[in-house]
């Protein structure tokens, strides 16, 4: 896709003031938190009594400038793409025939999700792996998103991201990559394969939404299938009010989520303990520290609420998947605590599905539960797709 105007790239570092890590502070001191019925668990949202000791946590013991140096010992830049602000970690690898990756992530996550798999990707030989498996990576956020963010105009949807991604990596020099995700990652990558698919080699998902196909025996479905379709009728039940709050009045939350961390904390580590392969206990899969890690770019940069009009850009422009069949080849690792679960069959009505892993375990945040399983399954399927 061509470049409206060369990329303006500005190296980025990370450096709060003291002040607002102050202010963090003296904000989680005056918490004022709401009652809790005494037999509730986590079934009427955050429980409390997990919510006080992980604020508690933050407060007092919770290091951000441990974070920050972790993040900015990556090169980072901001650009401007189509009126938006765009910040990006760009790892080049030490290998000459390193292929380009661009990952993206989805909500509640970051760019955050990546810090374990942006060594192995990029430098395999260094972790074990094969220098020919090795990738230039590129992570963004989304515009709206931490330091992509606040977004300014309307319509930064899934399919106007794609296209700002696919304008990224040309003016990075990139003239053939491919791209990786998941949650709004997904949607964005397969956007990109319709999108650009001159130059898009092969997207590799850990999340596709895909529903039965129009003639579709509803009656007579495989087990496969009966779970699929109990995945989605029980995100719609019981696990999809957040999306429809944020999908019609992001607005409205956008004051909590902003102005209250604890608020923020509730509203994110919800989704961590109810999205990850931890059977009801969320720091068997993510640790305290990573989990305030990406919600201090929430918070740091005041982006809840524009992070949220995601999914009204994407329900008002109905661009959650593309229209067409994906018909550049499609990768897929399927992890078992996925929030939706597609079989195979129906995946392959909507994209050109060449390679599928089942994974043994992991949930819905894949590079940030299962690094090592995801590096894996991204390198294998890319293998076929390089250029010698």
């Amino acid at each position: 896709m061509p470049l409206d105007a060369p990329l303006d790239l500005q190296p980025f570092t990370i450096a709060i003031p003291e002040a607002q890590l102050d202010d963090l502070r003296e904000r989680l001191a005056r918490t004022r938190l709401p009652q809790q019925l005494p037999d509730a668990g986590w079934d009427y949202g955050t429980e409390l009594g997990y919510l006080a000791g992980l604020l508690a946590y933050w407060r007092d013991e919770y290091d951000w400038r441990r974070a920050e140096a972790r993040l900015n010992a990556f090169d980072q830049y901001l650009t401007e793409i189509d009126g938006a602000r765009v910040h990006f970690l760009h790892v080049r690898s030490p290998e000459p025939g390193a292929m380009p990756l661009v990952i993206t992530h989805g909500w509640p996550g970051s760019v955050v999700e990546f810090l374990d798999v942006l060594g192995p990707l990029s430098d395999p030989a260094a972790h074990g792996g094969d220098p020919a498996d090795a990738f230039h990576v590129v992570a963004p956020s989304i515009p709206g998103y931490a330091f992509s963010g606040p977004t300014h105009d309307r319509g930064w949807d899934p399919l106007r991201v794609a296209k700002a991604w696919s304008q990224l990596m040309a003016g990075l020099g990139y003239d053939r990559y491919g791209a990786q995700g998941g949650d709004w990652g997904s949607m964005i990558s397969t956007q990109i394969g319709v999108a650009d698919p001159a130059h898009v080699a092969g997207i590799h998902l850990n999340m596709l939404v895909a529903g039965p196909p129009p003639d579709t025996d509803l009656t007579n479905l495989t087990p496969a299938e009966q779970d699929a379709l109990a995945s989605f009728q029980e995100y719609d039940k019981v696990d999809s009010g957040y999306a429809k709050i944020q999908g019609t009045k992001p607005q409205t939350i956008g004051y909590a989520l902003d102005d209250s961390p604890a608020g923020l904390l509730a509203w994110i580590v919800e989704k961590f303990r109810t999205w990850t392969d931890c059977h009801g206990d969320v720091e068997s899969s993510l640790t305290k520290d990573q989990m305030l890690d990406n919600v201090m770019l929430y918070w740091l940069t005041a982006t809840a609420h524009s992070a949220g009009r995601i999914y009204y850009e994407a329900t008002a422009g109905g661009t959650f998947s593309p229209r067409e069949r994906i018909e550049v080849p499609v990768g897929m690792a399927a992890f078992p605590r996925e929030i939706i679960r597609s079989p195979r069959q129906w995946a392959e009505a909507r994209a050109n599905i060449v390679h599928w892993t089942d994974m043994p375990r992991g949930g819905h945040f894949a590079a940030f539960e299962e690094p090592e399983l995801l590096v894996d399954d991204v390198r294998k399927f890319f293998r076929p797709l390089r250029v010698s």
